[in-house]
């Protein structure tokens, strides 16, 4: 009997100290104050480069979108772009073609495929 009663108290003290033990005041206040904040530099720095904030992907997680100065350049390979050499339309895996520099980073997401040294890639897909 002893030994329950002493468990039910240990069990009660505990809870009590998780739902009352809270933080600090004005910790919360502080780091919800620096978010707004921090977003708007990030904006602002995005904006700077010419670029916008846009949700990507699957998670829509906000990333700074900036044109490639070489999009729609034609190209054979990643070396000839700042981003992807990828192909217009759909072609045959290992068969010898050309592509275009990719426009942006949102070009990352959905099914593409790349070309290499000359060379379509396999079609990928990425959320």
């Amino acid at each position: 009997m002893r030994l329950s009663l002493l468990a039910s108290l240990l069990l009660v003290t505990s809870l009590a100290g998780c739902a009352f033990g809270g933080s600090r005041p004005g910790a919360a206040t502080t780091a919800a104050d620096t978010v707004p904040a921090v977003a708007a530099l990030d904006a602002a720095a995005c904006t700077a480069k010419g670029g916008e904030l846009r949700p990507l992907g699957r998670l829509q997680r906000v990333q700074c979108v900036v044109p490639y100065a070489d999009a729609g350049k034609t190209c054979n390979a990643k070396a000839d772009c700042s981003g992807q050499c990828l192909a217009i339309g759909e072609v045959v895996a290992g068969s010898p073609a050309s592509g275009v520099c990719q426009r942006d980073a949102s070009e990352n997401f959905g099914c593409r495929q790349r070309i290499d040294g000359g060379v379509a890639q396999g079609t990928i897909c990425v959320d």
